[in-house]
């Protein structure tokens, strides 16, 4: 039997990096915190923690509580599933023993130890370096080299500001719970309420206490289509990305994987095909 891809994180870009490997006719496994902070959901397979299950252009991904469950992994994949398994630690890959691992967190730290050393382990973005704590980077910095493999060194530093016009990205004002107004695909009118973050000072008994403040409201900075939004009721810290605008006001957008993810996922399907000890173990 083939063996397996693991990929570290279910977010977007981890997402379409998965849709770009399963079309190529290879296995994925996914694995996610137990409380995923994507904001693209509805093109996140990490949405299937939440919900069960979700598909994303036509592939279906579904929750898998246990991940030594080795029968229920297995019996999704049969099904041409992805099984998504609430697995922060990555404890799986021990059981699973993947050929490669992709590290799609996006944490922008350099990877923790995990005790599992693949064939191939690729790294997404900043925080890794080839050659010191993975095989392969991916750029994910849109540019020129956005996609291209790094087999020495590592990718663009992290500069701490979104691609593209920072006023569409969406932060928590705030420390609080995440309480949401409208949904991912919805027109939205500059100034428009999205959000707000409660940050618990009421007590049960509703008694204001001395120095409260009212939550926070996050509004639109202009019109367009919400494209991404985290699920309602995480607990959020100030500055955290929360969503994210598109100006473009084309709803279908929010249910396609974005170029930027097919990109990187083709810079990881190079990273593979460019090994023939990992492709001999990945297609028969």
């Amino acid at each position: 039997m083939p063996s397996l891809i693991l990929i570290r994180g279910g977010g977007d870009l981890a997402t379409g990096v998965a849709i770009r490997l399963l079309r190529s006719g290879l296995r994925v496994v996914v694995t996610e915190l137990p409380q995923p902070l994507a904001v693209r959901r509805t093109v996140s397979f990490a949405e299937a923690v939440y919900s069960g299950e979700i598909s994303v252009e036509g592939i279906t991904a579904r929750r898998v509580d246990d991940p030594s469950d080795s029968l229920r992994i297995l019996s999704t994949l049969g099904k041409q599933q992805v099984p998504i398994l609430v697995d922060p630690g990555c404890t799986s890959a021990k059981l699973l023993h993947p050929a490669v691992i992709v590290d799609g967190r996006m944490t922008k730290r350099p990877p923790e130890p995990i005790g599992y050393s693949p064939a191939l382990y690729i790294g997404l973005g900043p925080g890794f370096e080839a050659g010191v704590n993975c095989q392969a980077v991916i750029e994910t910095r849109r540019g020129h080299t956005l996609g291209r493999v790094f087999w020495r060194g590592g990718p663009d530093p992290d500069t701490g500001q979104s691609d593209g016009d920072p006023m569409r990205v969406l932060r928590a004002p705030c420390d609080g719970v995440l309480v949401t107004h409208v949904n991912i695909g919805e027109h939205i009118e500059k100034g428009q309420v999205i959000a707000e973050i409660d940050d618990g000072q009421l007590t049960t008994d509703h008694i204001v206490p001395e120095g409260y403040r009212p939550s926070s409201v996050v509004h639109s900075p202009f019109p367009g289509i919400l494209r991404g939004l985290l699920h309602p009721g995480l607990t959020v810290t100030r500055g955290l990305k929360i969503g994210d605008i598109d100006p473009r006001n084309d709803p279908r957008l929010c249910q396609m994987v974005s170029d930027k993810a097919l990109s990187i996922g083709g810079g990881v399907l190079e990273a593979i095909l460019s090994r023939p000890n990992v492709r001999s173990q990945l297609w028969t």
